[in-house]
């Protein structure tokens, strides 16, 4: 059953007030996409925080213009899944680039990064990079290496001299 106008504006402003929120956000070009696909990637986006949005190709290119950002419609082609990032701007092309990995009609055709689009090729490539949990736990160890060898270079001294003092002992009895 087709939508009312007013249903349609409605659409329309949630979008809008969506993509104003976004970090980043792909757009995928789904065919031979199945219900089950559909609710374990639902499931996926969920616990990564990105969410995962079906909207007609004309109230989402409207809603991209009402926030500023142009997209090349003759890269939406298709039934377009739309997967907003709110907190981490890799994680949207890291779901979508395992999802499309063992599907044949499921593509990446490009996305919204730092308000300008991007084409699937830097999107495939934002997607091999390690997340922001893993970037910080790098960092921290990084940090966290100088104190410890410092830490060790101090027990060292006294480990040697705690060796002596058994070898002492030793030698004495």
């Amino acid at each position: 059953m087709p939508k009312t106008r007013a249903q349609k504006e409605e659409i329309l402003t949630e979008l809008t007030d969506k993509l104003s929120r976004i970090k980043s956000a792909v757009f995928t070009s789904v065919s031979g996409y199945t219900m089950d696909d559909a609710n374990a990637l639902r499931q996926k986006g969920r616990a990564e925080g990105v969410e995962l949005v079906v909207a007609k190709k004309t109230l989402l290119t409207r809603a991209l213009e009402k926030n500023g950002l142009a997209v090349p419609e003759k890269d939406l082609v298709g039934s377009i899944l739309t997967t907003l990032g709110y907190k981490d701007e890799i994680a949207p092309s890291k779901l979508m680039a395992a999802f499309t990995k063992d599907r044949e009609g499921v593509k990446i055709i490009g996305g919204i990064l730092e308000g300008a689009f991007v084409g699937s090729e830097i999107l495939k490539q934002l997607a091999t990079l390690p997340s922001h949990e893993e970037l910080l736990g790098k960092l921290v160890g990084s940090l966290n290496a100088p104190i410890s060898g410092f830490v060790n270079v101090l027990a060292g001294n006294l480990r040697s001299l705690v060796y002596v003092l058994n070898a002492m002992k030793t030698a004495k009895t």
